[in-house]
């Protein structure tokens, strides 16, 4: 059977680590997941100045590169930016691409764009940011434990969630507030499976489903968890994405 590699991509203050619970799943289901820790996200000694998206991508396409055959990315939350940016620059080794509660942006646009209009009717909308401890030069942020409890994993249970909430590290903002620059031609010809958090207090329904208006075209799932459903409902997620990966 060829091999199908996958490049599980963490979001912000996160790492590798988020998901450890779904990986035998996708191990069972004859899959080769990768989780990757980002560089400058606290697992590595990269100084957070020299922290880009671009950094990012040429991590991953590093990783892909070594990879027997096309992959599949899998990406939580601002992951997705991420995601989206690697497809673009390599389409011809990317089978899919999965967004989980993900930031599935249109090109040029950042997800402080996005959601503005939203805050002006639901200040929830804010998710995460009104919460978040800052650097002096407003370059590096943190998330407090109390509020990543709050926020990111009001479903998972108690003890795994405080787990996880001091889990999450320093995130450099060169990293965070990006723009994918993407075109129909490459990333917009890859198949696509966008995962709704239906409870997400991070990224709220209202900006899942604008994404999706606004970038057509992806497979729907939804889930009845919060942002982080690979620690809240691991089974219920890996029975939404393995079908579709299994497809592509």
């Amino acid at each position: 059977m060829p091999s199908h590699p996958l490049i599980l991509i963490h979001g912000a203050w996160a790492g590798g680590w988020v998901w450890e619970g779904i990986l035998p799943a996708l191990r069972d289901a004859g899959l080769e997941p990768h989780a990757v820790d980002l560089p400058g996200n606290g697992s590595d000694d990269t100084p957070p100045e020299a922290v880009t998206l671009q950094l990012y991508v040429d991590t991953l396409r590093e990783l892909l590169l070594n990879l027997p055959g096309k992959a599949s990315l899998v990406a939580h939350s601002g992951g997705g930016v991420i995601a989206t940016q690697l497809a673009e620059a390599e389409p011809d080794l990317i089978r899919s691409v999965v967004f989980i509660a993900g930031m599935m942006l249109p090109s040029g646009m950042g997800f402080a764009q996005l959601t503005t209009p939203l805050k002006e009717e639901d200040p929830t909308a804010a998710g995460i940011m009104p919460h978040l401890e800052w650097n002096a030069s407003r370059s590096i942020s943190r998330v407090p434990a109390a509020a990543a409890r709050d926020i990111f994993f009001q479903d998972v249970p108690d003890e795994a969630a405080w787990a996880a909430a001091r889990k999450l590290g320093p995130q450099p903002e060169s990293g965070r507030a990006v723009q994918p620059r993407w075109t129909p031609e490459r990333f917009g010809r890859i198949p696509r499976l966008y995962v709704e958090a239906l409870e997400d207090r991070s990224v709220v329904l209202a900006a899942q489903r604008r994404m999706q208006s606004l970038v057509p075209g992806a497979t729907v799932a939804s889930l009845p968890t919060g942002h982080a459903p690979q620690l809240s409902a691991p089974q219920a997620l890996t029975d939404a994405v393995i079908p579709f990966l299994k497809q592509h």
